[in-house]
């Protein structure tokens, strides 16, 4: 009897040391109550607590996020615009932190998108369409900036926040593809005009530039003309000036060619002399009588 009640009593503790085991992981934090009242904080590892008395919640301390869900806001031009944003968020891992997530504020993460849903009811409630549109990163940063200080005391930090999409109306939405397509229609007739305009440009400097050779060309032969005439007037000067008798000869000369006559002309003549210069030929001279 004895024995048994021991047997009991064994196999008792170990089903209580066994009911309290409690491992938390890297991923978790762990707040560790008894009788309801906090105890201490509970790192990544064994824990042990005693069933019934003691009580462990585990948190998450890894990166989480959460759909605002789409809602319709009436911006400052009084369109209705369908909007959806996300909020990535975690809680921080210290003990403060993971307590103020718990006893702070009641399930954290509905919290937080309902108070991103106002957050961007107020912001694109005083931007036109076309501004919320354009304007993306400020709506992001007014976000994120609000949802920081909203909850500072919450232990959580908020890693960033994006903006999903902004949808107008139907309608508004097909008028606006309207719009951006003339747009693009124009810029397109812009820039074929603007190309046009440049080759015609270009073809107008090459007819300058073609002219301006043309012209050079035509400079440049009359420049060498009037130097075959200077040249000539050189020759002109150094052969003939103080020479007029020995050209009328030469004229009559040819003259006498002309018509097959024969001439004999002495080898010490300065006509000959002249003629022979011209060719570039240099008479014989006359061979002296030998004395014996």
């Amino acid at each position: 009897m004895h024995a048994s009640i021991l047997t009991l009593l064994f196999f008792a503790a170990v089903a209580l040391f066994f009911a309290g085991i409690r491992i938390v992981r890297p991923t978790h934090r762990g707040l560790i109550e008894r009788l309801g009242k906090y105890r201490k904080f509970a790192e990544p590892g064994f824990h042990w607590i005693i069933p019934v008395i003691d009580r462990m919640y585990q948190v998450n301390v890894t990166e989480q996020m959460v759909d605002a869900e789409p809602q319709e806001i009436i911006t400052n031009d009084n369109l209705n615009a369908r909007v959806d944003a996300q909020v990535y968020f975690r809680v921080k891992p210290d003990e403060p932190s993971v307590k103020n997530s718990q006893y702070n504020v009641n399930n954290y993460q509905w919290q937080i998108v309902n108070l991103a849903r106002t957050t961007l009811r107020n912001i694109i409630g005083t931007l036109t369409l076309k501004s919320a549109n354009s304007e993306r990163g400020r709506i992001n940063s007014e976000l994120h900036k609000t949802l920081c200080e909203e909850t500072e005391n919450w232990g959580i930090d908020i890693v960033r926040t994006e903006l999903k999409e902004i949808q107008p109306p139907q309608d508004v939405q097909e008028t606006m593809n309207k719009v951006v397509k003339a747009e693009n229609e124009k810029m397109a007739a812009i820039d074929f005009a603007t190309a046009t305009e440049t080759a015609a440009d270009g073809a107008r400097r090459a007819e300058i530039k073609k002219a301006d050779g043309v012209k050079q060309a035509k400079i440049l032969e009359a420049q060498g003309e009037a130097e075959a005439i200077r040249l000539v007037n050189e020759a002109a000067e150094k052969y003939f000036v103080g020479n007029a008798q020995i050209l009328r000869k030469l004229q009559a000369l040819e003259t006498a060619l002309q018509n097959n006559a024969k001439i004999v002309v002495p080898s010490d003549c300065d006509l000959v002399n002249v003629i022979g210069e011209m060719a570039g030929v240099v008479p014989l001279k006359k061979k002296e009588p030998t004395t014996k």
